[in-house]
């Protein structure tokens, strides 16, 4: 019986380790557009999903542009801040992911090899949800932020 409780001790606190131990960024995350401050006219993505991709992460983004066409695109890397490609999204072909700790991330955004914009990603540390704020030039020629909250789900 002794050994039995010695066993089931064991067994809760590997699974609290990998509860605790898991990457707060992976999963399904989606807009919160009440939270969120996107300017009028920009795209919006409705739903980001995070998933290992053997040693990479692979980032599927799902959402609509100016227009409200449904767009789709999908960024396969690391958090090392080296940029990777990016298919699907004519604004940009490379995202440059960089982990600055367990729950904050910085990205760039580059299109024929010219940074397009910058931003950062910040996760609550309950991982419920999460802010990402992107800064691009608009077509004016000026600074225009956008700030995006979502849910995971």
């Amino acid at each position: 019986m002794r050994v039995r409780r010695v066993l089931f001790g064991i067994a809760l606190c590997l699974i609290a380790v990998a509860c605790y131990g898991a990457d707060p960024t992976m999963g399904t995350w989606k807009l919160n557009a009440t939270k969120s401050r996107i300017p009028k006219g920009a795209a919006r993505n409705t739903t980001v999903v995070y998933e290992a991709a053997g040693d990479d992460v692979k980032i599927t983004i799902d959402g609509v542009d100016a227009e409200g066409k449904p767009t789709h695109d999908e960024w396969t890397g690391k958090f090392d801040g080296n940029d990777y490609p990016v298919t699907g999204n004519p604004q940009e072909d490379a995202r440059a992911l960089k982990k600055i700790n367990d729950y904050t991330y910085t990205v760039a955004v580059k299109k024929d090899g010219q940074r397009t914009a910058t931003g950062r990603i910040v996760i609550d540390p309950d991982g419920k949800s999460r802010t990402v704020t992107i800064m691009r030039t608009g077509a004016n020629g000026k600074m225009v932020t956008s700030r995006a909250v979502y849910d995971k789900r």
